[in-house]
């Protein structure tokens, strides 16, 4: 039976619109964070005399990426508060206690993206939730996208890396803790890679 040309052109605006979604999926790809090449690091000024630094050594998490529309992507990342690490030992007891990351009560932080703006070739401001002490409220991070491609030792498997900075301010969430000698604003540092899976 022949189609009218009304039925031909509902068919092809349905494909014109069919096509660019279809695009879209194929190309936003699922990385799980690699945890051998993923870093979150932190600093904060003790007494106005020094700078403490410091890392969680256990991250986990996935991201959606998508090179041809960052702004679609999507990040979820859990940390294990008791991997804290300041490069000592009696202090590291301390941070991971009550006055500080009381990891017995929560033993992970997340953070959940919650939208990216593009704000370059290769940057862009990702915003997100940020649930620490049982506390959530949003955090921005700076992004700075890597590359892309083939790991150059393992050419079976695809990798994505990011470098992030952003700043919180612990009381926000609690952490009260001989504020303000002990500083308030914490800025962060993060490097992470991704396998895609």
């Amino acid at each position: 039976m022949k189609q009218s040309k009304k039925q031909l052109g509902l068919l092809a605006a349905a494909t014109l619109i069919a096509l660019p979604l279809g695009f879209t999926a194929v190309q936003a790809d699922s990385y799980k964070i690699d945890e051998t090449h993923a870093h979150a690091a932190f600093s904060v000024t003790h007494l106005g005399f020094s700078t403490t630094y410091g890392q969680f050594k256990t991250i986990e998490g996935t991201f959606e990426f998508d090179e041809a529309a960052p702004e679609k992507s999507t990040v979820d990342v859990t940390i294990q508060t008791n991997s804290v690490d300041t490069a000592n030992d009696a202090r590291d007891e301390h941070v991971r206690g009550a006055d500080f990351f009381d990891v017995e009560k929560f033993p992970t932080m997340t953070f959940k993206s919650t939208g990216v703006e593009v704000t370059g070739e290769n940057t862009g401001n990702l915003t997100g939730d940020l649930t620490l002490l049982g506390v959530t409220k949003p955090v921005t991070l700076a992004v700075t996208f890597n590359k892309a491609g083939p790991h150059p030792f393992k050419k079976e498997i695809t990798v994505a890396g990011f470098n992030a900075t952003g700043e919180l301010d612990r009381t926000d969430f609690g952490m009260n803790y001989a504020s303000p000698m002990i500083g308030n604003t914490i800025p962060l540092i993060i490097s992470v890679e991704g396998i895609k899976q």
